[in-house]
């Protein structure tokens, strides 16, 4: 369980926006089907980044940052509503990449394990054999 203020008013307000947009409250067409993934605050609860991810390419990525800036007041309105907060922090909508980046990581790590390089020294990757770890023990003295 999270005791740290800041972390409790930003999982509360991520379920309330959550829930604004399950219901369908938010009527702009230009937000498209989003997916919140945190919300983080500022030590004084001034601010809530709200982390945001979507499906689409670059222009629906911006047309819904655009709508959802458009939004904001309405938004920021409702989740004071339901919160009771003496101030509503001020609400920055940001697009969320580290699940691109996570997915990219992942597709190269698919791709190590379907296609290993080849090794840099071929020696080395051979099997170590008792006839060779003899060999390699020995010295042209012998």
């Amino acid at each position: 369980m999270t005791h740290f203020r800041p972390d409790r008013v930003g999982d509360q307000i991520r379920r309330g926006i959550s829930d604004m947009l399950a219901r369908g409250d938010l009527h702009d067409p230009g937000i498209g089907f989003i997916t919140l993934t945190r919300v983080t605050m500022t030590p004084d609860l001034q601010i809530a980044r709200v982390y945001y991810t979507m499906l689409g390419d670059e222009r629906a990525r911006t047309d819904t940052a655009r709508a959802l800036d458009r939004a904001t007041p309405f938004v920021r309105r409702r989740v004071g509503e339901q919160l009771g907060l003496r101030r509503v922090p001020e609400f920055q909508f940001r697009f969320d990449d580290s699940v691109e980046h996570q997915d990219r990581i992942e597709r190269i790590l698919r791709d190590l394990h379907d296609h290993p390089p080849e090794p840099l020294f071929p020696d080395a990757a051979a099997p170590v054999t008792e006839d060779t770890a003899i060999d390699a023990g020995r010295t042209d003295d012998d």
